[in-house]
């Protein structure tokens, strides 16, 4: 006993609950297991804040942290909040704690991946041998999360390797992971075969998701339906299997499959903003402007009290009201956002979009295209906002024919290499609305921002920062994409840079793509058989197999 309360005495404890009475009662539990070190949150913005200032080892969280008003966040909604802007590492420990009898909020809480959840009541001897279990699992995760955390994810699948190899117990727990850190890396059809012999073990729902997701990033997306599709109806509560179904459907312009996917999700487990969101989403792209306003009223009132509460949740609805002719009722919700959204670049841009909206709905085409000049100049000065509602915007503008403002919009997502947006889309998208005056003179320009950053890297490169020159360079791919010369620039600096900091595997592979490209664009252009033959050279000289 003295070795556990030495052991737990270095672990802190975040206790998340709205009653006096509870938090005494974890307190003395958790003094019980020899764990001292506790601090407290009320609600779930009072947790964010704190969790924004520090870490700790262990959350303990009530599920029904609005009360009996329903004033605030409930202990899943936080649950995602935390995790999807990473403020706790994954690591962390985060049990939930609930008296809640209603399944469906059960298993919500569950799919987003806590650790733990407890049904209340319980003893001490529940929480602390949970706490017990978790720690002890997650001292064997630790080293692999650790190296991952600093960006050594190959050395991280080989602790990984080792430790279930040490520890057969958690194998298909880091079987998981490996195929997890292999999908990060790029590398799906190791993560496809890893989970493929998981399954040959055993039928795992999770490892019938990596599989279906694996498939889906290596574009063999007809494969994936299928594996999600058998995998939703032998585990019908697995919630992430809809998500990703969904976006197989969407993927095949499929918009209302995809929506009635969403809908039997939704029906399973109604509290997940984020696929409220996106079921929102889906129905406007579908044309079902009712269901999408269903959908965006309850993610404006479960987000409300969010710490990262969404502009753009008000805009997608005035959208969906637009859509519905209910103009009266898109007004009351501009109104409602400028009065209560706290002061921001995004607000504007927002409050600037949604305007438009209304305007052109009702005929305004001055006061449109007024409101959609604030809207591209809000968005200069802020780069929170989507790539959908940014792409919105280009086909708005194009729409009034303020050309200068869909080139500007189009020109910042284009550079956005976190957009997914490549020039050729921005290209197709002008092609597509009859303006081909202005896809030549994206590409124009597009063509000239390459050409500026080849000349940094080649700056970059004679300072001797090779790792610089490599980045810039991607980054002139992202934007020039077709441009031979850029494919040879950046095939030349990867090769440089393995040659003298060791082998990368993603740049490998970004490197053989761009041989690849050349041969098909120009089988005998003179740099293609030195850069193949220098190429295959590294392979063999750090041991990589074909």
């Amino acid at each position: 006993m003295k070795e556990t309360m030495q052991d737990n005495s270095q672990l802190s404890v975040l206790v998340i609950d709205p009653h006096p009475g509870m938090r005494a009662n974890l307190q003395n539990m958790l003094n019980l297991s020899g764990i001292g070190k506790v601090e407290y949150a009320v609600n779930a913005g009072t947790a964010i804040r704190q969790l924004t200032r520090r870490s700790y080892d262990i959350v303990l969280c009530e599920y029904d942290l609005g009360g009996a008003a329903g004033d605030g966040q409930d202990g899943q909604q936080l649950l995602e909040d935390l995790r999807h802007h990473r403020l706790i590492a994954p690591w962390s420990i985060f049990i939930m704690l609930t008296s809640e009898a209603v399944y469906g909020k059960v298993i919500g809480a569950a799919e987003l991946a806590p650790t733990d959840y407890v049904l209340k009541p319980f003893t001490a001897d529940t929480i602390g041998a949970r706490i017990a279990r978790a720690v002890e699992r997650r001292a064997l995760f630790l080293p692999a999360w650790q190296l991952v955390a600093q960006g050594n994810v190959r050395e991280a699948i080989r602790s990984a390797v080792a430790a279930e190899i040490a520890h057969p117990r958690f194998a298909l727990d880091f079987a998981r992971l490996r195929a997890e850190l292999h999908a990060n890396l790029g590398e799906d059809g190791e993560a496809e075969e890893i989970y493929r012999k998981v399954l040959a073990f055993k039928p795992l729902g999770w490892a019938g998701l990596g599989l279906a997701r694996a498939r889906f990033a290596l574009g063999r997306v007809d494969e994936a339906r299928e594996t999600l599709q058998a995998l939703v109806a032998a585990h019908p509560r697995l919630m992430a299997g809809y998500d990703l179904l969904a976006r197989c459907h969407e993927a095949a312009g499929k918009h209302a499959q995809a929506q009635q996917i969403l809908e039997q999700a939704v029906a399973i487990s109604p509290h997940l903003v984020r696929r409220l969101r996106k079921l929102g989403e889906v129905a406007l792209a579908a044309g079902d402007a009712a269901a999408a306003e269903k959908s965006f009223r309850q993610v404006v009132s479960k987000a409300r009290h969010s710490e990262f509460r969404d502009p753009e949740d008000h805009v997608r609805l005035v959208q969906a009201l637009v859509g519905r002719g209910d103009l009266p009722g898109a007004g009351s919700v501009v109104r409602e956002l400028k009065k209560t959204a706290r002061a921001s670049p995004e607000l504007d841009a927002c409050l600037a979009v949604a305007n438009a909206a209304v305007h052109d709905a009702a005929g305004n085409r001055a006061d449109a295209l007024a409101a959609l000049q604030a809207a591209v100049a809000a968005l200069r000065s802020c780069g929170g906002l989507s790539t959908g509602l940014k792409l919105g915007l280009v086909r708005a503008c194009l729409a009034h024919r303020f050309d200068q403002g869909a080139q500007d919009v189009m020109m910042a997502v284009v550079n956005d290499a976190g957009s997914g947006v490549t020039s050729q889309d921005a290209l197709a998208l002008f092609t597509e609305a009859g303006r081909r005056d202005l896809a030549d003179g994206v590409r124009q320009q597009l063509t000239a921002q390459a050409r500026i950053l080849l000349g940094v890297a080649d700056e970059k490169r004679n300072m001797g920062d090779v790792r610089g020159a490599v980045q810039t360079l991607v980054e002139a791919l992202h934007i020039a994409p077709a441009n031979l010369q850029v494919m040879i620039a950046v095939a030349g600096g990867v090769l440089r840079q393995i040659n003298e900091l060791g082998w990368d595997h993603p740049l490998g592979e970004l490197c053989c793509a761009q041989l690849e490209k050349i041969r098909a664009i120009d089988t005998d252009h003179p740099r293609l058989a030195s850069l193949e033959e220098e190429y295959l050279a590294m392979r063999r000289r750090y041991g990589i197999s074909s």
